[in-house]
């Protein structure tokens, strides 16, 4: 008698390798490479900090941020054939959609001729840097009717590149919405097997190239169980007009047993450690004279609502909603953010799969039918009645 096979839906609680990249959940917190995510979050002046950590092993000196921020700036060149794929690629195309291509073209016009870790990590490190100019590229290029440069200052972080390429006003952009940025792309930044990064190592496993690594785990990632939760969550607060609505409006969704994006999470059952962060920099936004006070309270309502009726909890993604939104950000960038920054984690454990390799295939309990005489092609009809 075959051996009984044990079904885990998805996966959950079971260990399929192991990495020295991050702790989730595991009694030590969130941690990138031993740093608790609070104090990252916290202290490093920008993500390149936190970037250079996954990529590099370890956090850079005063000059390696130093020449690391200007390198990194000196990534963002669009080759003429991507601005010709953007400038065709319909206004109506999904951002994400925009960012996958954009790495799959980018895979075809700069190919990863070696597979090792100094090549990985460049590839990785053009992919953080180029991913938002182009992204403002398609957007601009169909919405303002702008072929904008995607260079800024030398000296301009990811974060301070996107929001002026964003905002395309000539001005230095509010100081607190750049840090709100620069703690979000930190926050974001890795987690572990989530669904994107377990699928970028599933396809280096096969010993695929980076860039269709990449182009994975973003197609993972587009889905409203993972990074698209933050727009579902945004969706859902834009619906209330005050505190009493939303409270109103989120009970009728709990008695139809609606799924509430943004709450909840796999790993962490009893708050997300990323949530209070983002949280902060999202009121103190709201107390800006361009903020929304409204909007913080409403989110506010619905968190304590669903802590009262379901013991559920914030996760990153729903604080990361009204801050995103209070920054100017369009809804549809906010997953694409989020491709920016977990890039530098998806690069990290796709280089981590490839130092220890061995074919991820896991296998499957068959519940279909049994063993079938085949019958001819002519009486196939018949052998249904």
């Amino acid at each position: 008698m075959a051996e009984e096979q044990r079904i885990v839906a998805g996966l959950a609680g079971i260990a399929v390798g192991e990495s020295a990249i991050c702790t989730v959940g595991q009694g030590l917190g969130l941690n990138y490479r031993g740093y608790d995510i609070k104090d990252l979050a916290e202290k490093c002046e920008c993500f390149e900090e936190v970037a250079y950590l996954l990529l590099h092993g370890e956090l850079p000196t005063r000059a390696e941020l130093d020449n690391y921020i200007r390198y990194m700036a000196s990534l963002r060149d669009l080759p003429a054939p991507l601005k010709v794929v953007l400038e065709n690629t319909p206004p109506t195309a999904h951002p994400m959609d925009v960012l996958r291509s954009t790495v799959s073209v980018l895979g075809t016009l700069e190919p990863e001729s070696a597979m090792d870790a100094t090549t990985g990590v460049k590839i990785g490190e053009r992919l953080i840097a180029v991913q938002g100019p182009a992204l403002l590229y398609w957007h601009h290029f169909h919405h303002s009717k702008q072929r904008i440069n995607p260079h800024t200052k030398p000296t301009d972080t990811i974060a301070r590149n996107f929001l002026k390429l964003l905002y395309n006003d000539n001005k230095e952009p509010d100081e607190l919405r750049v840090r709100t940025f620069e703690v979000s792309l930190i926050l974001y930044a890795e987690h572990e097997f989530t669904a994107s990064t377990f699928t970028a190592r599933v396809v280096a496993s096969t010993l695929s190239d980076m860039h269709s690594c990449i182009t994975a785990a973003i197609g993972a990632l587009r889905g409203p169980l993972h990074g698209g939760a933050n727009e579902a969550a945004m969706n859902l607060i834009a619906k209330f007009s005050s505190p009493d609505a939303a409270e109103k409006g989120l009970m009728d969704m709990l008695d139809r047993k609606d799924l509430i994006f943004g709450f909840g999470h796999r790993v962490y059952k009893r708050g997300d450690p990323r949530s209070p962060i983002i949280k902060s920099w999202s009121k103190k936004l709201s107390e800006q004279p361009y903020g929304s006070p409204m909007l913080f309270s409403v989110s506010e309502r619905i968190d304590k609502v669903m802590e009262r009726e379901k013991k559920m909890f914030t996760n990153l993604d729903f604080y990361s909603a009204s801050a995103y939104n209070q920054c100017g950000v369009p809804t549809s960038f906010f997953t694409p953010i989020f491709v920016v920054s977990r890039t530098s984690g998806w690069v990290a454990h796709v280089i981590e799969q490839r130092q220890n390799n061995k074919l991820i295939r896991p296998s499957s309990v068959y519940n279909g039918p049994q063993p079938k005489d085949y019958v001819d092609i002519q009486n196939r009809r018949n052998s249904r009645l």
